[in-house]
């Protein structure tokens, strides 16, 4: 599978196709609003401000499989994540990144690069690093900072 054929859904529910990243890198993360890492919006924001001209693309996806961290509907979620942290990198629908009912992103991601000891997703803020040619190049634990992995994205810049 292409990570670029894999269609997901924005934050206002319309259709997109990854292909439209195509030669960005991406950074794509599993985010929730109620979370002990949900201030790592506010770095993730960083990247995307310092490097979107550069060739970033930082790609949040709500995802309420963890404790119910991600409770409220997407309106909400876009509410507090502008309010809060300022986010403009781009947002999307909720998703499940575990379980047979694992959005095919996450499949894909999770094939490319599993975790320690299991692919699954462990928690909230899990991030993947994609290169220009859509390849998964890292994988980074929930309790790595936006700001920590900063020198790997300028690797595929």
């Amino acid at each position: 599978m292409n990570i670029y054929n894999i269609k997901v859904k924005d934050i206002h529910s319309k259709d997109v196709k990854l292909h439209k990243y195509k030669g960005r890198v991406m950074l794509i993360v599993n985010v929730a609003s109620e979370c002990g890492f949900t201030p790592q919006y506010e770095g993730l924001e960083k990247l995307h401000e310092k490097y979107h001209d550069k060739g970033l693309s930082v790609l949040g996806f709500p995802c309420n499989q963890f404790l119910s961290q991600e409770s409220e509907d997407e309106a909400t979620i876009e509410k507090f994540c502008t309010t809060n942290f300022g986010v403009k990198f781009d947002m999307f629908s909720k998703i499940k990144v575990n379980g047979k009912d694992a959005h095919s992103l996450y499949k894909h991601l999770k094939d490319q690069k599993s975790g320690f000891l299991t692919e699954s997703i462990k928690w909230n803020f899990t991030k993947f690093l994609v290169d220009r040619e859509g390849k998964v190049v890292a994988r980074y634990a929930p309790s790595t900072k936006p700001e920590d992995i900063e020198e790997d994205i300028l690797n595929y810049l």
